[in-house]
């Protein structure tokens, strides 16, 4: 069981530390990050996470929006990681 980070900032010139700093709590194990848009899943952070996820982690993220833009493809996300047995906590949101 290990507590894993995703962080996703938009652009490659935008500084990630923000969503790091919300994590440094959170005893994380393995961070993994995207310097892209949201705008769809082909990202390599967030395929290298779903890829590297165990039954009985824990997989933070600052919010739902650094997860997924729309609604389809956080849901899609979500029911990978529920299928695996991996809990999902989003901090901004409080789930």
């Amino acid at each position: 069981m290990a507590n894993i980070s995703y962080i996703r900032v938009s652009a490659a010139d935008q500084n990630p530390g923000r969503q790091q700093e919300l994590m440094a709590d959170k005893n994380i194990s393995k961070e993994f990050l995207d310097k892209q848009s949201g705008k769809d899943t082909a990202r390599p952070g967030l395929q290298a996470m779903l890829e590297y996820v165990r039954e009985g982690d824990t997989l933070y993220i600052e919010s739902i929006s650094r997860l997924a833009r729309n609604t389809a493809d956080f849901l899609r996300v979500f029911e990978q990681l529920r299928a695996k047995g991996v809990r999902l906590v989003s901090l901004k949101e409080g789930i």
